[in-house]
Order: structure tokens, then sequence, then C-alpha cells
């Protein structure tokens, strides 16, 4: 499978690469996970936006934001993958190279994600550290993890 990576500043993406991002968020993050929230939380402009694309399908992404923006640290967020390729694994590959993103654009700097907690073997497997109590944000269990 040849996923090409792109890594854009929210001023760079194209219109129809915005739209295939929100329309992938919303897919999971409200439909599937059946979760009635805010997805543009005003945050998008100031990050980076990773894309994993085959052919003209988004199938995974995250959204890469600076050190002092969200955290005080870099961090991952809105990690997704399209459920039509779920059965491929890309959300190992995507978090990979997303850690390598963050490091190649913020330094060796720890890393800060706010983390589905049915998640949390997963990240670990990267190396995150659970640093937080359970929290609910949006109906859901989520947890601070580090990358040190």
């Amino acid at each position: 499978m040849n996923i090409n990576w792109y890594c854009k500043a929210f001023n760079n993406l194209a219109p129809s690469e915005l739209y295939q991002v929100m329309r992938l968020r919303s897919e999971v993050f409200v439909v599937e996970q059946n979760c009635v929230f805010l997805d543009a939380d005003n945050k998008d402009e100031q990050c980076l936006h990773f894309m994993g694309w085959i052919e003209k399908d988004l199938v995974a992404y995250t959204r890469i934001a600076p050190p002092g923006y969200i955290y005080e640290e870099p961090s991952i967020g809105r990690v997704v993958t399209s459920p039509a390729y779920r059965r491929n694994k890309i959300g190992y590959v995507l978090m990979e190279k997303s850690i390598e993103q963050c490091k190649k654009v913020f330094g060796n700097a720890p890393i800060k994600i706010g983390a589905q907690y049915y998640l949390k073997n997963f990240y670990a497997s990267f190396g995150f550290k659970q640093i937080s109590d359970i929290y609910l944000e949006d109906g859901i269990e989520h947890i601070y993890m580090l990358l040190s």
C-alpha cells in the first residue's frame, strides 16, 4: 500500500484538503463515536496538519500543535484513520511518522497528548507514559500522556 505523507500549515491547505480533513474527523469523532462536540475548535489555524493519502483518499491524519499552544510541550492530536483502511494498521505508521514530524519541526522536546483512555496501550507502544488520572472530555474517558 503506497501512502503519500504530507505536512502542511493551515494556510497551505487546499480547500479540498481541508474539506477531506474535516470530513474524516467528523466521520470518526462525531458519527462513529456518537459524540456531539464542536470539532472546529479554533486551534487548527496555528497547527500543522499531517496527512496520509492513497490517491485521492485521506486515510490518516493528525494535528500537530507547537509548544506553548495547547500544552507547554508540542502535541499530537486529532489522531484518526479512515475506517475503510484500519485493517491495514495504518494507525501505527501514522503515529510513528507524526512523532518523527513533531521532532523534525520542534526538536527532541517531550510530546504531550490527551489520549482516549481505551487507546492507552496503543500510545504506550510508542513510549508514551500516562501522567494524569482519567478525565472526561466530551463524555469520553481521556488521560494525558507524555513521550520523553
